[in-house]
């Protein structure tokens, strides 16, 4: 794999992809799903709602996910992944075999984290879900 997968990617689906991977976490983070129970697993206080955001606190994670979705595409491309099944072996392989490790360290060596458990499960099965549909939001939209 080279960076000249850049130029075989299809930029469009990897920018909407990482639209749709932000628009997930809103969603996903909102209090009618996983955002009381996030919450509480960090400690705030559920009542009173998260505190103030900046729009660049709302931006920079939009961005992040834009990234993601390149990443995501250049690995579609790098390992020929161009179907529906495919995309749901990578958006796996992605999902649960990195993001999902990650937050679980993360989990466990976080001291902040009031009920450790619970944020891993948000938070896993957030970028599990979301690197899923990102990575077949780019194999098939080729």
């Amino acid at each position: 794999m080279s960076f000249d997968t850049l130029g075989d990617i299809n930029w469009l689906a990897a920018i909407v992809a990482g639209i749709v991977y932000y628009a997930i976490g809103a969603a996903w983070y909102s209090p009618a799903l996983f955002g009381k129970p996030w919450m509480r697993s960090i400690g705030w206080d559920e009542e009173a709602g998260p505190p103030d955001a900046s729009a660049a606190e709302y931006a920079l994670p939009l961005v992040g996910y834009i990234v993601a979705g390149i990443a995501t595409a250049m690995l579609a491309v790098a390992t020929a992944t161009n179907s529906f099944g495919e995309g749901v072996v990578l958006g796996f392989v992605l999902g649960v075999g990195i993001a999902t490790v990650l937050a679980f360290v993360t989990a466990v060596f976080d001291p902040m984290k009031v009920s450790k458990m619970v944020w891993f499960g948000v938070t896993a099965g957030y970028h599990a879900l979301g690197l899923l549909l990102t990575a077949v939001i780019v194999s098939v939209w080729n």
